[in-house]
């Protein structure tokens, strides 16, 4: 199967049968990063997490209650 690196347009080759492969044809959301794009972005957000500014913002789940 061919695929399309998100960020450097780098086509490429994955077998057909993978879970990645899977992945991509029945949730099309997904998308797919060449390993070179994928270690950088791994390396820089580890850099930003190292520094103590690097926050996760989730939502709060609120429980209302009806009693």
């Amino acid at each position: 199967m061919r695929v399309k690196c998100v960020i450097c347009d780098t086509i490429e080759n994955i077998e057909k049968n993978s879970l990645q492969a899977k992945r991509l044809r029945n949730r099309r959301i997904h998308m797919y990063l060449c390993n070179k794009c994928n270690n950088r972005i791994e390396k820089k957000t580890k850099e930003r997490h190292a520094t103590g500014n690097f926050r996760l913002y989730r939502e709060k789940k609120t429980t209302d209650c009806l009693l």
